[in-house]
């Protein structure tokens, strides 16, 4: 089963079935001290080791949505839609919603990570322009994933993808590791990686955790920075990187991730800060973007990129 730890899970035996994490601090909860219960659900404790050596092989990051399922799903455009409509239950006009997602969404990456920053018990006052929006709704990042991310019908919207699976299954693991890195929270992570048939095919999930009071999200550096130490990896060159937004591409560089693929299909529509736009980065598929960035238009041209990771 998978073991969490405030953001993050690996995997352990499945003789443990169930896991909780007392500390509600990112920092404190890593390698720190964990409830488990065992088969017999009779509970005990074990501390993690803080001492754990680094794991030497390279570590490849995949983003999640819009990544390991095509924009076409429209998945981005549901998604855009009932955020829109939860900033709207907050008090705003359809107009102050849809300037205030996007601030957000350009600003921190994340909406959601623009609302829990500004937004203090209930009411937030933001300038915008010459006018003031004033907040009146309760914000509550859990609720707010149930009715945005947990309402989707995933089910419904992407499918299970022999050719995505069998790209995973190709990559030599005694070469590299393999994780998720996502600003979805957990629930909805998981959802998808299952749906798509690739939870057991990725050794560990980092995503933004909505119970945090001051989670961080790509493209900040702390959550670059926060995942290596999760994977338990030192070197950042070590990193590969695949996403479909340049711009937490550019952060992850930033952080010194030396192989960096920019998922871009040309030609079809995304929704960012609930607004649709035009996948296109100006860049020719398979041709190398700006800082030594490599744009792909499917994940099988990850094979070409990126041979020594695939087994012979």
């Amino acid at each position: 089963m998978p073991i969490i730890c405030a953001g993050f899970y690996f995997r352990l035996p499945g003789w443990l079935d169930s896991y909780t994490v007392p500390s509600a601090n990112a920092e404190d909860a890593v390698y720190g001290y964990n409830r488990i219960r065992s088969r017999d659900s009779l509970p005990f404790t074990m501390s993690l080791p803080t001492n754990k050596p680094a794991d030497e092989r390279p570590i490849v990051w995949f983003d999640i949505d819009n990544t390991l399922y095509s924009a076409s799903s429209r998945i981005s455009h549901a998604m855009g839609e009932r955020i829109h409509a939860y900033f709207v239950r907050l008090g705003l006009s359809h107009e102050e919603a849809s300037e205030l997602h996007m601030k957000y969404y350009r600003q921190y990456g994340l909406a959601l990570r623009g609302l829990t920053r500004h937004h203090d018990i209930g009411i937030v006052t933001w300038l915008y322009s010459r006018f003031t929006i004033v907040l009146t709704g309760s914000l509550d990042p859990l609720e707010f994933d149930r009715q945005c991310d947990g309402s989707l019908p995933l089910e419904n919207m992407i499918k299970f993808d022999p050719k995505t699976q069998k790209l995973f299954e190709d990559i030599d693991r005694s070469k590299v590791r393999v994780w998720a890195l996502t600003n979805a929270y957990r629930p909805h992570a998981e959802r998808v990686l299952r749906i798509l048939q690739l939870d057991d095919l990725i050794d560990g999930l980092v995503y933004c955790d909505y119970e945090l009071k001051d989670f961080s999200c790509k493209p900040e550096p702390e959550f670059y920075q926060l995942a290596m130490k999760k994977a338990n990896v030192s070197d950042p060159s070590k990193c590969y990187f695949v996403d479909d937004s340049r711009g937490n591409i550019d952060g992850a560089r930033a952080q010194g991730w030396a192989k960096c693929a920019h998922f871009c299909e040309k030609g079809l529509e995304a929704m960012e800060g609930g607004r649709a736009k035009r996948i296109d980065n100006g860049k020719a598929a398979g041709a190398e973007g700006e800082n030594g960035v490599d744009v792909i238009t499917t994940l099988d041209e990850l094979r070409s990129i990126w041979p020594e990771i695939f087994k012979k």
